[in-house]
C-alpha cells in the first residue's frame, strides 16, 4: 500500500513537533546549568550578571548544536510512542502501511534538519562562539598574543608591558616542538602604536623565551642608515602551544569559511587536523540524525507487539548513548592519526546508520 500524502505529513509534522519541544527543553537545561558554570568562574572577578548571562545566551547555540542527535532521538521515540500509544501507527500497519514507509517522512525531516544544522544553525553558532570567546578572554583569562594565518603567510602579534611586536612569515616549518619562520619582517612599536623599529630577517627560531633572528636588517625610527647584523635576538613569552591555541578554534568558524581556511592553515605549514575533523563531521551530521530515527523507531515500535515500555525505552537511550561514547573514541584515534581523518569523522554516522537499519529490518521482517 503506498502512504498518502496527508499521513507523510501528520507524521512528520508530529515528529518535527516532537523534536522542537524536546530541543528547547535541552537548551534551557543547557543554559542554566553553563549560566551556573560561569558564575562561578566569575566568582573572583569583576564581571557583572548581565555580562554572565549575556555569555550564556552566546554559548548556548553551540552547546545546542551538540545536544541536536540526542533531541532527534528523544523527539522520535516520543513522537512514535505517542503515535504508537494512540493506535494511530498499529492501525497504518494493519491497512499494509509498512514501517520504511512511515519512516520515511519522518527521515526526510531529520535529514532536512541536519542539512539546516549545517547551513544556517552552524554559521549562527559560530558567530556567537566567536563573540563569547572575546569575552572570555576579556574577562576571565588573558591573552598577549593572538595568531592568524592568511594567503600572504603568517600574522602573529605579541605584547610585553613596554612594547608590542607584529610577527610577519611568508612560511613556517614545524620540526617536533622547534618553530622555524622565514622570510620574517617585525613591526616593533613603543606602547600600543607609536613605531619603534622593523627589523628584516632571513629566518627566525624559536627558542626558550626568544626569537632568534639570522641575517638580520635592523631599522629604528631615529637612524637613517640601517644596521646589518648576522643574528638578532627578541625576547618573547611565545611557545608552540601558544601558536597550537591561539588558532581559531573550528567551533568558532563559519562551516562555509572552513574549507578556504583549512587549505591557508596547510600553505602555512600548520597541521589542520582538528578543522578537518570538524569539517566532516558536520558534513555526516544529516546522516547521524537519520541514524537516531531508525534507532529511536526500533525500540518504539516493538510496542505495538511487546510489552514492557520502560525497557526498551531506557535500551534506546543507552543504544544512543553508547554510540555517541563510542564516536567520542573513534574522533580521539582520529585526532591521533592512528586512523584517517574521513573514516574517524564518518564511522560513528555510518556505524549508527547500518545499525539502525538492521534493527528496522529484524523489526520489519524478523
Amino acid at each position: 500500500m503506498r502512504l498518502s500524502g496527508i499521513l507523510s505529513i501528520y507524521i512528520g509534522r508530529s515528529f518535527l513537533l516532537s523534536f522542537g519541544v524536546i530541543f528547547v527543553v535541552f537548551m534551557g537545561v543547557i543554559y542554566l546549568f553553563d549560566t551556573v558554570e560561569l558564575m562561578r568562574r566569575a566568582a573572583n572577578e569583576s564581571v557583572g550578571m548581565g555580562t554572565i548571562l549575556q555569555m550564556g545566551l552566546l554559548k548556548l547555540p553551540n552547546m545546542a548544536q551538540q545536544a541536536f542527535p540526542f533531541a532527534v532521538l528523544f523527539g522520535g521515540m516520543a513522537a512514535f510512542w505517542k503515535l504508537t500509544r494512540s493506535s494511530e501507527l498499529v492501525v497504518a500497519r494493519a491497512a499494509g502501511v509498512s514501517a520504511w514507509q512511515f519512516l520515511f517522512p519522518v527521515l526526510i525531516v531529520a535529514f532536512s534538519l541536519g542539512i539546516v544544522k549545517i547551513a544556517a544553525f552552524s554559521p549562527l553558532s559560530s558567530a556567537l562562539l566567536a563573540r563569547f570567546e572575546r569575552l572570555e578572554t576579556q574577562y576571565f583569562r588573558g591573552q598577549s598574543s593572538l595568531l592568524s594565518v592568511s594567503p600572504t603567510g603568517l600574522w602573529l602579534r605579541q605584547a610585553s608591558d613596554n612594547d608590542q611586536s607584529v610577527i610577519h612569515a611568508k612560511s613556517v616549518i614545524i620540526k617536533g616542538t622547534n618553530i622555524l619562520l622565514t622570510d620574517v619582517t617585525i613591526f616593533v612599536n613603543e606602547g600600543a602604536d607609536r613605531f619603534f623599529q622593523r627589523i628584516d630577517a632571513k629566518k627566525a627560531d624559536l627558542e626558550d623565551g626568544f626569537w632568534h633572528l639570522e641575517t638580520v636588517i635592523l631599522t629604528e625610527r631615529d637612524k637613517e642608515v640601517p644596521l646589518q647584523l648576522p643574528e638578532h635576538w627578541i625576547a618573547t613569552d611565545i611557545t608552540l602551544d601558544n601558536i597550537n591555541e591561539s588558532f581559531a578554534p573550528p567551533e568558532t568558524m563559519s562551516f562555509w569559511d572552513l574549507p578556504a581556511f583549512i587549505n591557508n592553515l596547510e600553505r602555512a605549514g600548520f597541521s589542520a587536523l582538528r578543522h578537518r575533523m570538524y569539517l566532516h563531521s558536520m558534513l555526516a551530521a544529516p546522516l547521524l540524525l537519520c541514524a537516531m530515527v531508525l534507532i529511536a523507531a526500533t525500540f518504539t515500535l516493538k510496542q505495538s507487539r511487546r510489552g514492557n515500555p520502560t525497557y526498551v525505552v531506557v535500551a534506546g537511550i543507552m543504544t544512543g548513548f553508547v554510540l555517541f561514547f563510542l564516536s567520542d573514541v573513534v574522533a580521539a584515534l582520529g585526532m591521533r592519526e592512528s586512523i584517517p581523518v574521513v573514516l574517524a569523522a564518518w564511522t560513528p554516522s555510518g556505524v549508527s546508520t547500518l545499525l539502525g537499519l538492521a534493527l528496522v529490518f529484524h523489526l520489519e521482517d524478523g
